[in-house]
């Protein structure tokens, strides 16, 4: 086990950083505030971009991306174990030219199996990143046993939220957990469903003031997307928002997201590659 252990780190840590895509967490500290459509449609927004976006449904055994995008997905990651796939046989496409890996509640496993699968998923993981500019990973609600390595993995961490004040308790708790976890992964924070942009403005405020006070840490606001009935209408077609109405308000917000994100310079997670970083917290978990 050791030296398995031991070859895996060694091979890992040969990977060049310089070379890989670029890794986004999305996560929330609850369910249910829009997290999944967020990335959806962000990566959507990407992908208009000419950027190469891969978008991975972490969330496990409650993925819902191919229903939002009104698709019956052919494989899920499980099915590259199963039938030992390559990752590309897995690869669904979406509008614009994106990307996604369906869910799958066979995930849960993966982090118990011996040394020779978890090799072969780490494989599959390194063609990926290759592959792509941008790799979404849209995680469960909250802190799960699994999910916690790709969040701790990943080059930052964007945390979804509303101006609703248990969503805001609940934003704060996960970005406490995961500064406890390393202080090197920068947090984004993006407020859904606001009703004004005085609340979202409040909302953000009020997190990064916490932040500073309580964990001594920077937070940066990525932007606010309004309460829009489109969501709703567009979820019920089974279509993604920024394509069931360009022109609507939410629409536009996250394409001004997508154009502030793209021409922001902050300082990603540095230290060694995405896999690198994974392995390490996997293995000494």
């Amino acid at each position: 086990m050791s030296d398995q252990a031991s070859n895996l780190r060694e091979r890992l840590e040969s990977i060049k950083y310089s070379k890989e895509a670029k890794t986004i967490a999305v996560t929330s500290g609850k369910g249910g505030v829009g997290k999944s459509n967020f990335a959806l449609n962000f990566g959507l927004t990407l992908a208009d971009r000419g950027k190469r976006v891969l978008l991975f449904d972490l969330d496990i055994g409650m993925g819902n991306i191919d229903i939002l995008l009104g698709l019956t997905p052919k494989r899920s990651i499980v099915d590259m174990f199963e039938h030992h796939l390559s990752v590309y046989d897995i690869i669904e496409k979406g509008p614009k030219s994106l990307s996604y890996i369906a869910g799958g509640s066979g995930l849960s496993t993966i982090f118990t199996f011996h040394d020779g699968r978890m090799d072969y998923f780490f494989d599959q993981l390194e063609k990926l990143m290759q592959s792509y500019d941008y790799i979404l990973f849209d995680m469960g609600a909250g802190i799960t046993n699994e999910g916690v390595h790709f969040i701790l993995a990943s080059n930052e961490c964007i945390v979804v939220t509303t101006p609703e004040p248990t969503s805001l308790t609940d934003a704060y708790a996960m970005m406490k957990h995961i500064h406890q976890r390393t202080s090197e992964l920068p947090i984004r924070v993006v407020v859904n469903r606001s009703f004004s942009n005085k609340s979202g403005e409040d909302t953000l405020k009020r997190l990064q003031t916490v932040s500073e006070k309580f964990l001594n840490r920077t937070v940066y606001p990525l932007g606010i997307l309004p309460d829009d009935r489109t969501v709703v209408k567009a979820v019920t077609a089974q279509v993604p928002y920024t394509i069931y109405n360009n022109k609507a308000q939410v629409s536009k917000a996250i394409n001004e997201i997508a154009l502030k994100y793209l021409g922001d310079r902050i300082t990603v997670n540095p230290k060694r590659s995405f896999l690198s970083r994974l392995k390490h917290s996997i293995l000494e978990r």
